[in-house]
């Protein structure tokens, strides 16, 4: 039997966590190998312009950003492979992990940033039009202003629907907040800040049954599920907050986790409940999830593992 190919660090995940914490690894000459997953580069491959992440005045495409971060990651060695991570072991010493249910590699130290991904209504014309980046999104702070001084639509009805309603009601004229049941989820306090705005009208009991548009969003279909009544609406931009799924279900009964699926990390680090093993960017954090903020929690994680292995020579 062939020995598993042994690596310092292996890094899980390739969106802007994952390719600084290689950046930084790799400058510590950990030598880091970075398994992509199914989506290289994660979700900003999905998304068009991103006006927000520092040093980029003139703001840069999605995909483009991700293709800078990964091009200066391997500037400094790293070796970045395209494959999914399918099965891991944390709890040996070295780890072990297993990439498309094949080849089985061991690790000192694992950086999981595996990201989550956004839950969708599954409209077809929500997919269409969200992959041509003509208006639909998952994120009000990233995309909202795009839609400065315009109609939108908002679905959802918890904590994170109602922050990005108040943060659209802000920027645009009009806010439809489509609401499927006759209360929402969220706290009492997020509900009143809500109804106190002006220009945010919430439609109760109400799912979107369509989204209308060609190469743009020019307006949804609203039903209403007590009157079985329908309307339509014209908005040009349409958000999804109906929730995030961290992509950890493989670290499941391993790794300490949230009733979500996040990952735990001790306060001010990215230390997992098992030693050598960090988590960054969205897969640990549901509460900014943002490209920068992931960036950074990304230096932490290689940081620690950094200096993980170092304690581990004394």
């Amino acid at each position: 039997m062939t020995t598993p190919e042994h690596h310092a660090c292996i890094i899980i995940g390739s969106g802007p966590a994952g390719y600084t914490a290689a950046i930084y690894a790799a400058r510590a000459d950990l030598k880091p190998v970075l398994y992509t997953g199914l989506t290289p580069g994660g979700q900003l491959t999905e998304t068009t312009e991103v006006d927000n992440f520092p040093g980029y005045p003139k703001g840069v495409k999605g995909p483009e950003l991700m293709e800078d971060l990964k091009q200066q990651a391997e500037r400094f060695g790293t070796q970045v492979r395209f494959g999914m991570v399918t099965k891991a072991d944390l709890q040996t010493t070295p780890k072990r992990i297993w990439i498309d249910e094949q080849t089985e590699l061991t690790a000192d130290t694992i950086i999981v940033s595996t990201g989550a991904s956004a839950k969708w209504l599954g409209l077809e014309n929500e997919t269409r039009l969200r992959m041509n980046a003509g208006g639909v999104s998952a994120c009000a702070v990233c995309d909202g202003f795009f839609f400065k001084g315009q109609t939108v639509a908002i679905v959802g009805a918890g904590d994170t629907a109602c922050e990005e309603a108040s943060y659209l009601a802000k920027l645009c004229t009009k806010v439809y907040m489509i609401v499927r049941k006759s209360e929402m989820r969220a706290s009492k306090a997020m509900q009143n800040r809500v109804k106190s705005i002006a220009n945010i009208e919430i439609l109760w009991d109400s799912e979107t049954i369509d989204i209308l548009g060609q190469q743009t969003v020019e307006g949804i279909i609203v039903k209403n599920n007590s009157t079985q009544t329908q309307q339509t609406l014209a908005v040009t931009g349409f958000f999804v907050a109906i929730g995030h799924e961290p992509n950890t279900r493989i670290f499941k009964n391993q790794l300490e986790m949230d009733e979500q699926g996040y990952l735990k990390v001790q306060a001010g680090s990215s230390k997992t409940n098992i030693d050598g093993v960090f988590a960054v960017g969205d897969c640990a954090d549901k509460v900014y999830r943002q490209a920068v903020t992931a960036a950074g929690s990304g230096c932490m994680g290689a940081l620690d593992a950094e200096r993980y292995l170092a304690a581990q020579l004394h």
